[in-house]
This record gives C-alpha cells, sequence and structure tokens, in this order.
C-alpha cells in the first residue's frame, strides 16, 4: 500500500531542525522535572559542541555513557549542531563498552557520573553554566541524511548489532509521532524502558524535546515505582513494555493526569492491554516496529483493533508472508530493493485494505524431522493451558546443526508430567519440545524483551 500522506518533506524537515537548534522556545521550562531546563540542555549542548572541538576525536563516534536524559537531549542537540555522530551502547558495563569500542573505536565518552572506560577514551562530563548564552548556530543547514547516531542493540536473539540513524530517521519520526498523538508542551512523559533503547530514545527524550515537553527523570520498573511516578509527577504520557503492563495487572493507578498509554518492544497481551483500559479508562497504543525499521504501525485493543495500522507515511506490502516496508524512517545500511523496500524479520497477513495482522517472526518457522514448526503458534497453544502465566519457544541446533530441536521455558506453578501430557493433547508429536524447564519468572532484559541470550544458555547447559 502506498502512504496516504507524504513523509516530511526537506524544507518541512529544515525549519524544524532549525527551530529546534535556535534555542528553547521557553528557557525556565523544566526538560527533566525538577531537574533540568530547557535552558539546562541547550547550555550543556552547547558546552558538549564545544569540547569534542577542542578535544579533536578525529570525527570519529562519541560514547554516550549518561543515565540523565537531559544530557542525551544535549548530545543530541550538539549532534546537530555538526558534533561528530553519538554511540548509543544498550548497557554501560565494562564488557560492553570494551566490545562497543572494540568495534568503533570511539575515542571520547560522554557520562554523567565515574565509569570504567576503556583505555584511552577521554571523558566529557557535561556541566550547566548559569548565564552562559548556548550557540548551536551552523553556517549551513543539517544534512537531513547524515549520520547522527548508532545504537549498539543486544539483538532480540542475542546476536549485537549496530544500527546507523540519520537526522531524518530519527527526527523526521519524533515529528510525525509528535502530530499523531497530539504531544504538546503540557505533556509530561513517564518511562519504564531506558533512553537506550530506539523506542526508549524517540519517546522519553526525542518526541519530548521536539514538542517542548517534560519528562520524568528515571527508568522506572516495579509496579510502585510506575504508579507513584506516574501520581508525584502528573504525568500524562507512559510509555511502558508489555512486561510492565503485566506487573501492573491489579494494581489501582490514580491521580486521573494520564490521558496516554503507549506499549513497544513485544506484543501486548490481550489481558494485560484489557485490564489497564478497565482500571485506567485509557486504550494502550502498541507501537509496532524495530531499531533498523523504526515505526511501521500502531493498534489499540481498546478500540476494537485487533490488526495493525500502518503510520500513513508508511508504504507497505506484503510477500510470500513477508511484511515489506519503504520509509523515511529506516536505517541506511539496510538492504533495500531497487523500489526502495527493506524486508522485514516478520510474518504478516492482510488484514483490510490498509491493516495487517502479525503472524510471528520469519525467522520462528523451523523444520524438525522434515515437518514445519511454528514456534509462534506452538508458544501460543502453550500460553492457553491452565496454570501457564507465559513463556517462550526457541529452537536450538542438534546434530552438529543439520537438525532443529524444540525447547520451551515456562513461568507457572505447574507440575512437569501433567503439563507434558497437556502438551501432547494440543501439540503434534514432532512439535512437542523436547526440553522443558518451569520457572517462577522468565529473564528480561533491561529493555523489556526476554533475554534469550540467558534463555539458551540455561538450555545449552543441560547437554
Amino acid at each position: 500500500m502506498t502512504a496516504e500522506t507524504p513523509a516530511c518533506s526537506d524544507k518541512d524537515l529544515e525549519e524544524h531542525i532549525k527551530r529546534i537548534i535556535s534555542g528553547p522556545g521557553d528557557a525556565g521550562k523544566e526538560f527533566v522535572l525538577s531537574g533540568y531546563t530547557y535552558e539546562d540542555v541547550y547550555e550543556m549542548a552547547s558546552g558538549l559542541r564545544s569540547s569534542f572541538s577542542s578535544l579533536d576525536s578525529n570525527n570519529s563516534a562519541v560514547c554516550i555513557c549518561a543515565e540523565n536524559k537531559a544530557v542525551i537531549a544535549a548530545a543530541l542537540l550538539a549532534g546537530l549542531a555538526g558534533a561528530p555522530p553519538l554511540l548509543l551502547p544498550y548497557t554501560h558495563s565494562p564488557q560492553v563498552l570494551s566490545e562497543v569500542h572494540s568495534l568503533t573505536g570511539f575515542e571520547i565518552a560522554v557520562t554523567d557520573t565515574q565509569r570504567e572506560l576503556p583505555t584511552g577514551v577521554k571523558t566529557v562530563f557535561p556541566e550547566r553554566r548559569r548565564g552562559i548564552v548556548s550557540n548551536l548556530s551552523r553556517e549551513r543547514p543539517v544534512d537531513p541524511d547524515v549520520e547522527l547516531l548508532r545504537l549498539y542493540t543486544g539483538g532480540s536473539t542475542g546476536k549485537p548489532m549496530i544500527w546507523s540513524k540519520t537526522v531524518r530517521n530519527l527526527f523526521s519520526e519524533a515529528i510525525y509521532l509528535s502530530s499523531k498523538f497530539d504531544i504538546s508542551h503540557r505533556d509530561r512523559f513517564v518511562a519504564t524502558v531506558s533512553p537506550y533503547h530506539i523506542y526508549g530514545l524517540l519517546f522519553s527524550v526525542v518526541i519530548p524535546l521536539v514538542s517542548s515537553a517534560g519528562v520524568l527523570g528515571g527508568v522506572y520498573s516495579f509496579p510502585h515505582e510506575i504508579i507513584s511516578a506516574i501520581k508525584d509527577g502528573s504525568a500524562t504520557v507512559l510509555v511502558s513494555v508489555p512486561m510492565h503492563y503485566r506487573v501492573l495487572k491489579g494494581h489501582s493507578i490514580s491521580g486521573g493526569s494520564l490521558g496516554l498509554a503507549f506499549s513497544s518492544a513485544g506484543v501486548l497481551d490481550k489481558v494485560d492491554s484489557d485490564d489497564f483500559h478497565r482500571r485506567t479508562g485509557l486504550g494502550v497504543f502498541e507501537i509496532y516496529g524495530s531499531t533498523e525499521t523504526g515505526g511501521i504501525a500502531s493498534r489499540c485493543r481498546a478500540k476494537g483493533e485487533s490488526a495493525f495500522r500502518p503510520f500513513d507515511n508508511i508504504d507497505w506490502k506484503i510477500v510470500d508472508e513477508r511484511l515489506h516496508v519503504r520509509s523515511d524512517f529506516v536505517s541506511p545500511e539496510i538492504e533495500r530493493a531497487p523500489d526502495g523496500f527493506v524486508a522485514t524479520c516478520d510474518r504478516a497477513r492482510r488484514h483490510d485494505d490498509n491493516s495487517f495482522l502479525l503472524l510471528g517472526r520469519s525467522d520462528t518457522v523451523i523444520k524438525v524431522g522434515g515437518n514445519r514448526v511454528d514456534l509462534e503458534e506452538v508458544r501460543t497453544k502453550v500460553n492457553e493451558l491452565p496454570g501457564v502465566r507465559d513463556c517462550v519457544v526457541i529452537s536450538l541446533p542438534v546434530d552438529g546443526g543439520r537438525e532443529n530441536a524444540i525447547a520451551a521455558l515456562i513461568e507457572g506453578n505447574l507440575d512437569m508430567a501433567g503439563l507434558r501430557l497437556s502438551l501432547s493433547d494440543v501439540l503434534e508429536p514432532y512439535a512437542l519440545p523436547r526440553s522443558i524447564k518451569i520457572v517462577d519468572n522468565i529473564a528480561y532484559t533491561a529493555t523489556g524483551k526476554y533475554d534469550r541470550k540467558a534463555i539458551e544458555q540455561m538450555f545449552r547447559m543441560e547437554r
């Protein structure tokens, strides 16, 4: 399907960027609530730009290792003003920073606390310098297709990846989403996902920045933390993930300030979505996309939407059950067909003229003993069994990689013998998990996704 609304034109994007780097519209307004004003952010951005120039980074990427969202916003502004590309690792552990350093050779790191950094890396501590006039002006307009940042991700299968985002990728998406969901300077964001994940970066830093909105400084995980942050911060927008909507189930969310709720980084269970709607009166907007493709579509079950409706500036088509998209949000290094489309990792089926149903990842269909098995279908059937709260179904190579074995990690209070009997009633013999583990809680990553790397290791250790 061809997009109904054209993507943000170069002229429109240039005007937006020019307005953003010209300075804050309301210098005294808080960006990070009870912490940093917009004036603080722009002063730090000006200081970072000067620091990068004086340290001579040889234009290699600058690694951002700060927890403070105001610092991340300042680094983005410095990038728009002509600083070197930014590098955002998915975590700041010494091991990951060492991996990122070996891959990229970054020479400068921006941090707001003492960290163990690779040998030879220069550290920049951003400062708020009251009274210093920020200077982010440029002699030439920003090139929308210049690389702005690189996201070093853990990968949904545990394999690390680095994805670039251009000015166009990041800011055209933020500007579009801000407009689509009517975000304004009156909004106050609370997030349960890290700003080092593309979804968290967009919804807790970039969208607030382009909308002149405010954000709460923390990343909240436990039910009482999330609820208190919403109430105490008078939050109007909740940015969360399926795991956290699950833990919120059954809890009363008071305050009445919330007006929008988002979920991403996985499919939100309908039971959890319905519970949140019943308790707050708000439907959750699920944002579908990935780091490399950017946002693609959304749905809100409370509005009766079972299918995902692509954003109206996204071109899409389904070829052999594989979803393909074309948009300004797609990372530049992804291989494109001659017509500009890229293949996603997801299978889909057309629902109507402008929506689709997701059928699972394209890499979840495997062969077991010559039989085709969809791991997502196995997972769905396992989750329907009494006593099962959640499960992850994976494929493990056996016989030197010539065959696949199915393994299932199941969360719940279950008897193994009874569970295997129940599985045999709903699954074909070849689709039965060879290995099963029952746990009290399934491990998640910091971004709210299943920790597949740890799960795979758990099963490999028993072999």
